[in-house]
């Protein structure tokens, strides 16, 4: 397969180039640019010398129809504009910012600040949670790409929502994730003196994932109430961690909560179920596509504790892109994406 990438000297961009040079399938890959045709990538990125010494191309529409799949990891605001006029011409399309992901327009505008997409685009567009919208997937054309904290959250949260084990008007949900997640252009959030050594929760009750969050609920399990969704920045480069707090329904034991998360994910390879264990961390999931997820039941407050780890970057971003692109080619949906976790 020939692949193109729109914007790939980003974070996720990067990550898409490691997954795709070693995928079984992919022949060649090309680099797009808005703003640094002729940069020969390998000097910008000196990891890629003798792996990727191309130059990058200028952004051209006639150009991106020939090849099998195009991957845009710009920023929110970019894809909106550059992949609707691709619709249909050709190349599947795969968008990892959340351009295509609301399907409330009005809701994209309030929450992202910015002009949504055209509306024949967003309707086209399928929501790329893979373990959960895999038949559609299969047949999209374009694939809006889940953002890293949904990703987390819904993972470990669908299959006990959809069977009703626990209550979603009672629903907390802690989240916290590394500077990648803000992406490789520097501000004063990311700045090293305001990360080192400090925790700082942020955007809070206005985090544009909460949307997407409830959207997906409504999709895959039930409609919920507004959910309470807290994001924390921490002193790591990569990986989320997702502390999910809920009500358990009535009648219902930590067992029935593990055994539902096993049922649902006994043939999905990269969602793995923890059952016992006194470390649980981002650590375990480092450079993978692997989502864990672990639950614990307090019996004096009938409350589970839920947790899922990532690397945002993978199953939160490259990762999950790439087995999107295995479903909808027909592919082993591990190929290219076997790499066990980095660990240290």
């Amino acid at each position: 397969m020939k692949v193109g990438i729109i914007g790939a000297s980003g974070y996720g961009g990067l990550e898409l180039i490691r997954f795709l040079h070693n995928h079984p399938e992919v022949e060649q890959i090309t680099l797009f640019t808005s703003s640094e045709e002729g940069t020969i990538f390998s000097q910008k990125y000196s990891h890629l010398l003798n792996i990727l010494d191309q130059p990058l191309q200028r952004i051209e529409n006639d150009r991106l129809e020939q090849f099998d799949v195009v991957f845009s990891s710009a920023p929110a605001g970019v894809a909106s504009q550059l992949l609707p006029p691709l619709v249909g011409k050709g190349p599947k399309l795969i968008d990892l910012s959340g351009d295509f992901r609301l399907k409330d327009l009005a809701l994209y505008e309030e929450w992202y600040k910015k002009e949504p997409a055209p509306a024949s685009a967003v309707a086209e567009s399928v929501y790329g949670l893979t373990e959960w919208n895999k038949a559609a997937i299969a047949k999209a054309q374009l694939i809006a790409n889940p953002g890293c904290y949904p990703t987390a959250v819904l993972l470990s949260l669908l299959p006990l929502l959809k069977e009703n084990l626990i209550d979603p008007s009672q629903l907390i949900i802690d989240a916290k994730s590394g500077v990648s997640g803000a992406g490789n252009q520097p501000n004063q959030m990311t700045h090293f003196s305001e990360t080192n050594e400090n925790t700082a929760i942020y955007k809070l009750n206005q985090h544009q994932h909460i949307p997407e969050i409830e959207q997906a609920f409504s999709l895959f399990a039930q409609d919920a109430p507004p959910i309470t969704f807290s994001t924390h920045l921490v002193p790591m480069t990569r990986g989320i961690l997702a502390t999910s707090y809920a009500t358990v329904a009535e009648g219902m034991t930590e067992e029935d909560l593990v055994n539902c998360l096993e049922e649902t994910y006994a043939d999905k390879p990269f969602v793995r179920i923890i059952r016992e264990t006194n470390k649980f961390g981002t650590n375990q999931v480092y450079g993978s596509n692997y989502c864990d997820i672990h639950v614990k039941v307090d019996p004096r407050t009938n409350r589970a504790t839920i947790v899922s780890v990532i690397d945002n970057l993978v199953k939160g971003a490259a990762g999950q892109a790439i087995q999107n692109m295995n479903v909808q080619f027909n592919l082993d949906e591990t190929a290219g994406l076997a790499h066990v976790p980095a660990f240290i």
